[in-house]
């Protein structure tokens, strides 16, 4: 601020000390509003460096044209705001003398429309450079800038990051030959060389997510389960670098050590191993994916009847917990406290269900389990497997010597010894009671749904030796795991899988048990666990040499129960546009309706041009040709009309 009360600068305007209480706002100051934030952080400043620029005032009149003692900010209004903000905050005093220039003559409204258009503000690289200079120069850290600009701190280490990224591309930036959000992916890597290198290698493909994608295809992102597994604390702790993306959204960042993240979650996965090995299973593995197509059995815990007053604990438990997740989910949000105690209820009935549901002794004799991670980088133990070598009958039949000579021809009627009939006359019988039996299913369809159900039952639930039924029906569970890499790790795969324990639960323990279970099961039930059944069964796998009669099978069932597959596959990099042509990528593009970019991918590199078609067509619902649902599967156009027709 001057020391002299009064002065004349160069171009005629006086300059002169008045005290902050005497100054008011202008009627024709151009710019109605400020932002609190802005306001704010001029404050900061102003705290810091002093006022660095004066207000342009003139002397306030009434309607009669009486000076009132005032004077009006025609120019500087945000400045006065900051400085009142200060007087608020006690910082500095009612009446200080802030220096002003004091413009009597020209029109109020044209001067301060003057200097808001005059003014050039300040080019982002430079206040990126500045930043950086403060804290390297200056050795101020990113918070001290902050408090004296006004400034989050992470917003001054977002501007030291940007600073930070080779001169030649700022220079670039500069030019405008390339975008903020370009610059914005460079720092990601701070090897200023490597940036360089980078950029000169891009063809028509500069996007920012392809410049982070090249950057750090040798790097683990944060969302990786093995990351979310191990932690990035414990990971940096071991010695571990981590690359931060101050950028992203969810504030993510990379691990450029894989091997060493691999070691940490072996590691960690071994101890948690170690504690279900004291469950007294016969064998425990552990590794980082669970082996789909691993062909083990499978024992499922059974449900253990608890005392009466446990069974209304845990339905009041429920109800709470249905309560609580109402309340999270609804529009108003969720307080810490409620999502505290939707932790501790949840972790109540855990405690229940630990109880109710346990694994037969024998079963945990013979059986193992797989310790993994999850795909929300939790551990998850998979209990129950059951080896081939550890396979035995399940089915006992009673000792000879304890059923007369006609049950044990019930039983097992190929002893024809026993029964004193031969082999050739049980056969003769046992065809005309097959024959009997047809009938009389054939017009008892509740008996026949049974009987279907029980069949497969057998063979989706229980082992094969006891997978047997007079019903000649087969179903294969054919594994798709050989085809598609990580599909049994999709949500779709665990829906199957939850809704498969959730049968296998309720069902009885033994396949001879399972056809008074099914005849007592309501007609509904009943039909979807046929229906979950029938849905392993299916097989629409296309391979080599195929006829076109499965095919066109798949596409009627698709038709018939509205497949449709946009919710359960998205089309990436990965698995579908790095593994078909160009042309195939460009025609995708094409038909998202994104004309302009398909044309700009001519001349660009297979992978550049299938990274930039996974980003374009995120959050589309387009699908290859072959995932489609057709919408007459027999007939389109007027050759399905004439069909109809005849």
């Amino acid at each position: 601020m001057t020391t002299n009360n009064i002065s004349e600068n160069a171009v005629g305007s006086v300059i002169r000390d008045i005290p902050l209480n005497k100054l008011v706002p202008s009627k024709d100051n151009v710019r109605k509003a400020y932002s609190p934030a802005s306001v704010a952080e001029l404050a900061a400043s102003i705290l810091k460096h002093k006022l660095l620029q004066n207000p342009v005032v003139r002397t306030e009149r009434d309607e009669s044209g009486t000076e009132t003692g005032k004077f009006e900010v025609t120019a500087g209004g945000r400045r006065l705001a900051a400085l009142k903000l200060l007087a608020k905050r006690k910082q500095i005093a009612k009446s200080a003398p802030i220096p002003c220039n004091v413009r009597e003559d020209g029109i109020a409204k044209e001067l301060s429309l003057a200097e808001n258009v005059e003014r050039e503000d300040l080019h982002p690289a430079d206040e990126f450079e500045a930043f950086r200079d403060l804290h390297v120069e200056q050795g101020l850290s990113a918070e001290e800038i902050a408090a004296r600009f006004g400034k989050t701190a992470r917003l001054v280490k977002e501007r030291l990051k940007l600073g930070a990224v080779s001169p030649k591309l700022v220079s670039l930036y500069r030019k405008e030959d390339m975008t903020l959000e370009q610059l914005m992916a460079f720092t990601v890597c701070d090897d200023a060389t490597r940036q360089e290198e980078v950029w000169a290698s891009l063809s028509w493909n500069k996007s920012a997510a392809h410049i982070r994608d090249v950057l750090l295809e040798s790097h683990v992102p944060a969302t990786d389960k093995r990351a979310r597994f191990v932690g990035f604390g414990a990971y940096e702790a071991a010695g571990g670098v981590t690359l931060r993306d101050l950028f992203a959204e969810d504030d993510g960042g990379y691990l450029a050590d894989p091997a060493l993240l691999d070691r940490l979650a072996a590691a960690k996965l071994e101890a948690a191993a170690h504690a279900v090995r004291a469950e007294g299973w016969k064998w425990v593995e552990a590794a980082v994916d669970f082996p789909h197509g691993h062909g083990f059995g499978r024992f499922y815990e059974r449900e253990v009847p608890l005392p009466d007053g446990e069974a209304k604990q845990i339905h009041d438990l429920e109800t709470e917990i249905a309560v609580c997740e109402g309340m999270l989910e609804s529009d108003e949000g969720a307080s810490e406290e409620d999502e505290a105690e939707h932790a501790r209820l949840s972790a109540a009935l855990a405690a229940f269900d630990a109880k109710r549901f346990v694994f037969d002794p024998d079963a945990v004799a013979r059986g193992g389990a797989f310790v993994t991670i999850g795909h929300d980088g939790e551990v998850e133990v998979v209990r129950g497997l059951l080896r081939a070598e550890d396979e035995r009958d399940e089915v006992v039949l009673p000792d000879a010597d304890e059923i007369s000579a006609d049950k044990r021809c019930a039983t097992n009627p190929t002893r024809s010894s026993a029964c004193g009939l031969s082999d050739r006359l049980i056969a003769d019988l046992t065809a005309q009671r097959t024959m009997g039996l047809r009938n009389v299913l054939a017009e008892k369809p509740d008996a026949a749904l049974a009987a279907l159900t029980h069949a497969l039952v057998l063979q989706c639930f229980y082992s094969a030796s006891a997978a047997q039924s007079c019903l000649a029906v087969t179903i294969r569970n054919v594994p798709l795991s050989p085809f598609a890499e990580n599909i049994e790790d999709g949500a779709t795969a665990r829906t199957i899988a939850d809704r498969h324990s959730a049968w296998a639960i309720r069902l009885p323990q033994t396949a001879e048990d399972a056809w008074a279970f099914m005849l007592a099961l309501p007609l509904e039930e009943c039909l979807a666990l046929l229906a979950h059944c029938v849905g392993l069964s299916v097989d629409a796998v296309q391979r080599s040499g195929e006829t076109s009669a499965i095919r066109h099978s798949a596409d009627r069932l698709a038709q018939a129960v509205s497949l449709d597959m946009t919710g359960c596959w998205k089309p990436t990099a990965g698995n579908y546009f790095g593994r078909v042509s160009k042309a195939l990528i460009v025609e995708a593009v094409q038909e998202a309706g994104f004309e302009d970019a398909a044309r700009r991918m001519g001349d660009g590199k297979k992978a550049a041009v299938a990274s930039a078609a996974e980003q374009l067509l995120a959050n589309t619902k387009w699908l290859p040709a072959i995932l489609r649902t057709p919408d007459n599967v027999d007939g389109t156009g007027e050759e399905a009309a004439a069909q109809a027709a005849e």
